[in-house]
């Protein structure tokens, strides 16, 4: 009876472990579900990103704004008879401090 006890516990082992750690185990089907868990929200990330390059694509081939824009910000392109003006801020260490007014006027 020890005998018949061990044979089948030992085919039931021998039967369990491909379903836990086979080719088509228990493991690796979880293993492969995260696969394409990840895959896909790549895949939506990707399509939403092609969505704006269509919608960018389709802007440049029906519109002049979206190219006029493309220039300007670019290339530096102006159009004629148009003014441009260009800022540059200073940075603090190369600004002269305020004069004091007060001091010099009463030194006078």
């Amino acid at each position: 009876m020890k005998y018949l006890a061990a044979a089948l516990l030992s085919l039931i082992i021998m039967l369990q472990y491909p379903l836990w750690f086979g080719k088509a185990g228990w493991l690796n089907v979880q293993q492969l579900k995260q696969n394409v868990a990840a895959a896909h929200d790549r895949n939506i990330e990707l399509q939403d990103r092609n969505a704006i390059l269509y919608a960018e694509i389709n802007d440049l081939k029906q519109g002049t704004d979206a190219i006029e824009e493309r220039a300007r910000s670019d290339l530096g392109m102006v159009k004629e008879n148009e003014v441009f003006f260009q800022i540059i801020e200073s940075s603090p260490s190369t600004t002269v401090p305020p004069t004091n007014f007060a001091h010099i006027n009463r030194a006078q």
